[in-house]
């Protein structure tokens, strides 16, 4: 079968980290960038098509660069390339990459390179030492984009939202982080599987534990120290509850220094530039589709119409179904995210769901991490030609989903893309309430801890005899407390009109 010579490809791949103690000394995120870059080109075996790059796209980070694209080109020589950013998200390499696969299929761009990198563990060893980072942005607020620096020109491309994603009622009881959200998400699950506490509890670390295994064999992965489903499970000094039912061990791992690189062109310009056939990998199609974007507007809190919705459509782009893919890495910040993605996927638990060991035992690079597991995917297919992976990525709050399916087979199609925002937004939404005095009944809930890992309170979603959701706290520590032995989903009470719930 002849390939038209705009069919794009990856033609380089890379991962690099770096474990310096001394922050004082440590490379900065966009160090890490160019290296990658730099070993992404060793990787496609012609260092040229660097310099050659007619695009450089960063995905965006925790970090207060304004145009970070613009340095790693001029550092690579890819002098006057177009520079793109996008904004905070764990879904925007795999949306980028969708993106430049479309801009040289349609001629476009010729080389695209996207790369980035994060430096969590050198930011957070510089908080404690006292020392200021240049690099670092001057503010931070939950889900918006860290404040930049004034360092020249505007990129010339930018891909994302910046709307937020909280609803009010959300925030007025204080829930507004992953690790308040995800967690809830998970208890949403179990109830809704009818499974106990402690046998879901259970399952979920077997889960993890998995996801160890595969971190152990995996060369780029951050911790490789096998770890049993009991230890992932049972709180300890290194590894402390977090939020019910997570513990530390169960939460993306943003302590690292790590950075990754793709470098992307057309079967024309490989042949031109001499590039292996062995180096080239093939997207074959890609969805994109954002859940209903506040969490407090879903129909539940345990599915994601998003993802089902971007994986059929997928499957019928390409013709392949769940059991032809060889390789597979669903998105892992949380297990919940996992398992949500697995469900509407149509995979089975008990297989392979990572080929990284994901956010908490790869590493969680923040926005980055989906750029390790294409890179990872990359380098597994090439090792077993025919073989197709497939790579799934989530930003937000369960929010923004991305999907694509890889193959060093040339696709008998051209590449195709497709976003399912129309029939997403379709589907049912939940009337919010956000202010309540009179019953609820719990859907789901999270118990967070103290200081001395203890729990302290509890969030909780509520549903109100009209169907409404609202959001409701608990403070009794008694009941806190027992929130992490019982089930409570399902189980009345009163709330009174600061929010706060009195179970009956």
């Amino acid at each position: 079968m002849a390939v038209d010579d705009f069919t794009p490809i990856f033609i380089g791949v890379a991962q690099v980290e770096q474990r310096e103690d001394d922050p004082s000394v440590a490379k900065e995120p966009l160090d890490l960038m160019v290296e990658a870059v730099r070993v992404a080109g060793e990787d496609c075996g012609n260092l040229k098509v660097l310099e050659l790059a007619d695009s450089v796209r960063v995905i965006r980070g925790i970090w207060g660069y304004g145009n970070p694209a613009r340095q790693v080109a001029d550092r690579i020589g890819a002098i006057g390339a177009e520079t793109g950013l996008t904004s905070l998200g764990g879904n925007y390499v795999q949306s980028m990459t969708n993106r430049s696969f479309l801009d040289i299929q349609s001629g476009k761009n010729e080389i695209v390179i996207v790369t980035g990198g994060e430096c969590g563990r050198t930011q957070g060893r510089a908080r404690k030492a006292g020392i200021e980072l240049d690099w670092n942005p001057l503010t931070r607020e939950p889900g918006a984009s860290p404040t930049t620096r004034d360092d020249g020109a505007a990129p010339d491309m930018f891909l994302g939202s910046s709307k937020v994603t909280r609803h009010e009622a959300e925030t007025r009881r204080g829930i507004q982080f992953p690790i308040q959200f995800y967690p809830m998400f998970e208890t949403a699950l179990r109830y809704s599987n009818g499974e106990s506490v402690d046998g879901h509890l259970k399952r979920v670390s077997e889960l993890w534990a998995g996801f160890n295994r595969v971190a152990v064999d995996n060369p780029n992965a951050w911790i490789r120290k096998p770890l049993s489903a009991e230890e992932i499970r049972t709180p300890s000094p290194s590894n402390r509850p977090v939020s019910y039912p997570y513990t530390k061990l169960m939460n993306s791992n943003n302590s690292v220094d790590q950075g990754a690189a793709l470098i992307l062109t057309s079967v024309g310009k490989a042949r031109e530039l001499g590039i292996a056939e062995d180096r080239w990998v093939y997207p074959h199609a890609g969805t994109e589709a954002w859940d209903h974007l506040y969490v407090s507007e879903r129909e539940n809190l345990h599915s994601s119409p998003a993802i089902r919705l971007t994986a059929a459509k997928l499957f019928d782009l390409t013709g392949f179904g769940v059991d032809d893919m060889d390789q597979v890495d669903l998105y892992s910040c949380f297990p919940a995210a996992v398992q949500v993605s697995a469900n509407e996927i149509g995979l089975t638990h008990d297989r392979p769901l990572t080929v990284t060991g994901g956010l908490t035992f790869a590493g969680g690079p923040l926005n980055n991490y989906v750029m390790h597991s294409v890179a990872r995917t990359v380098d597994l297919l090439r090792e077993k030609p025919g073989s197709k992976g497939l790579v799934t990525a989530n930003g937000g709050l369960l929010t923004k989903h991305a999907l694509c399916i890889y193959s060093t087979d040339a696709p008998e199609k051209p590449f195709a893309w497709a976003n399912l925002q129309d029939e997403v937004d379709a589907m049912p939404r939940r009337e919010v309430t956000e202010e309540h005095d009179g019953s609820a009944t719990i859907e789901t809930y999270v118990v967070m801890y103290d200081a001395e890992a203890q729990p302290s309170t509890a969030h909780a979603a509520c549903l109100l005899d009209d169907g409404s959701r609202t959001w409701a706290n608990i403070a009794d520590r008694a009941t806190v407390t027992a929130m992490t032995k019982e089930e409570f989903c399902g189980r009345a009470g009163k709330i009174d009109g600061a929010g706060g719930l009195t179970l009956q």
